[in-house]
């Protein structure tokens, strides 16, 4: 396990426990910075103090790859800049936590491969640069799924040969569900204020769900994908994952802008926010028009129980709920399947050539061969999906054109817009997911319920909320809709969650 962590020491009483962070807020640490209640170094140490008793010691959650080495130096200048007057904005000293597929240059970067476990980039992605300046502090980089659980023929969600197994903080038998997995139950847990994750199908809103958390999918090219090791340039993004609407909102308003070295987010001029909280009404769902989507029922009873009464409480709350049985005519996922394979290759390339002299793969082929020669990479999964994309050509191909071009039109004018001008909806409603499964490391996940393919192929947002409860383990509510829709359904998402008030912190 690597893991170059600070050990503190026993006390009575945790750092963490103290100062009554549990739960904390965005603006509930700034207010206690300008009250003079703490300072950004004692929250910071808190949380490591936090993070080395419940993820290294304790119940192990196994979120964590690695610690910021510089996180309290950090916090001392950002302590400075406020006795200075100077505050960044509502991030100024708030803790976050990256998942591991994120380019830091003070940390390696490693998708939770043993092939990478030394590979420090020159630079931060996109996205960590835009969060250090606002004021953010970096705590470590989240255990995943091994290459965003884009690997193998079958495997676990939240398990990487590097960092190992990740567990549900509600329950450590069961599984925190997509690649997003560390992050998702280090924000759930309290070792940070919010996380970032990534998604191509999934990866957000499924461990979001899991783990009792908001997850946001932004419309692809609302963040930039640059410096993020990845599956797919059509279906990747990063997004926050929070414990409420309102953190994930100020986070993902601090992250967007377009950026020269993704193409997608050219697309996003005229379409961001840098503040997304004033989209936060509690009464945003009154005169809404929304379509459940009765195709994402039916995996799980209690589930379909728990969105019944979810509509009910919609509907109580002004919404117009509007059944749909089905969001495209066609199935998309052979589609997107090959686009993955395509693209997967094709971005890996090119993110080992940006690593330069010092990648410790050039490519593909030499990605597979250290692979296929790993023991421990070998131990649980047969890593098929490598060689699979390994195998394909460029992207110049007819066969990858056709499969890009036929996924998008099923899923996006002959999907999500074509229904929802039908049916004049402003979002669409699905479970995100089922209560945790346990995690099995001989026959991998198990995938009963889940809604977020709609979103995740036409490069739509989707946002996340917890719904309730099964048998004490958490399940969302996904809302989904057309590109750019973030301010519709950061407001419908907010309205619901303060209708319900459903999160509840794990016991650890």
């Amino acid at each position: 396990m690597v893991f170059p962590f600070l050990v503190m020491g026993c006390q009575t009483q945790s750092k963490y426990d103290q100062l009554n962070l549990e739960e904390i807020t965005i603006s509930e640490l700034q207010e206690g910075f300008e009250n003079g209640d703490f300072t950004i170094e004692d929250v910071t140490a808190a949380y490591l103090e936090r993070i080395a008793e419940k993820d290294q010691n304790g119940p192990k959650l196994n979120s964590m790859l690695y610690i910021n080495p510089m996180a309290l130096d950090v916090a001392k200048e950002l302590d400075s800049e406020l006795r200075e007057g100077k505050k960044r904005g509502p991030l100024h000293g708030i803790p976050v936590v990256l998942k591991d597929n994120i380019d830091t240059y003070d940390m390696p970067t490693t998708a939770g491969a043993n092939v990478l476990k030394s590979s420090v980039p020159d630079q931060d992605a996109f996205i960590a640069q835009k969060l250090r300046s606002a004021g953010a502090i970096i705590l470590g980089k989240a255990n995943l799924s091994e290459w965003a659980n884009f690997h193998s023929s079958f495997s676990s969600s939240g398990w990487s040969a590097l960092g190992g197994q990740v567990h549900n903080p509600y329950d450590l038998t069961r599984n925190p569900c997509g690649s997003s997995a560390g992050s998702g139950a280090a924000a759930s847990a309290n070792m940070a204020v919010f996380a970032i994750g990534t998604e191509t199908n999934g990866s957000i809103t499924c461990p979001s769900s899991a783990n009792g958390l908001v997850g946001i999918k932004p419309t692809v090219g609302l963040l930039s994908r640059s410096g993020i090791i990845p599956i797919s340039h059509t279906q990747d993004t990063p997004g926050p994952m929070a414990r409420t609407v309102t953190d994930a909102a100020t986070a993902l308003g601090t992250m967007v802008g377009v950026d020269s070295s993704d193409s997608k987010t050219l697309e996003s001029e005229g379409n961001y926010h840098s503040d997304y909280t004033q989209f936060l009404n509690a009464d945003g769902l009154e005169g809404k028009r929304i379509g459940l989507w009765t195709g994402s029922l039916g995996g799980h009873f209690r589930v379909d129980t728990l969105m019944h009464e979810t509509v009910r409480l919609l509907e109580s709350k002004g919404a117009t709920i509007v059944e749909v049985d089905q969001i495209t005519q066609e199935n998309a996922g052979g589609a997107s399947f090959q686009v993955l394979l395509y693209e997967f290759k094709d971005g890996l390339n090119k993110y080992f050539a940006s690593l330069g002299d010092d990648a410790p793969v050039k490519n593909m082929d030499e990605l597979v061969e250290a692979t296929l020669n790993d023991p421990e990479e070998m131990r649980y999964f047969d890593h098929d999906l490598l060689i699979q994309a390994n195998e394909k050509g460029s992207l110049e191909s007819k066969d990858y054109q056709d499969a890009l071009q036929r996924m998008l039109r099923i899923t996006r004018e002959e999907g999500i817009d074509r229904v929802m001008d039908e049916y004049e909806l402003d979002a669409i409603i699905g479970p995100t997911g089922g209560p945790a499964w346990k995690t099995d490391l001989t026959n991998g996940d198990n995938f009963a319920v889940s809604s977020s393919s709609p979103a995740a192929q036409s490069g739509y947002p989707n946002i996340t909320v917890p719904m309730g409860f099964i048998d004490g383990l958490p399940v969302g509510i996904s809302f989904f809709g057309r590109a750019w829709s973030e301010p519709e359904l950061i407001e419908i998402a907010y309205a619901f969650e303060q209708a319900s008030n459903v999160r509840k912190a794990p016991k650890l």
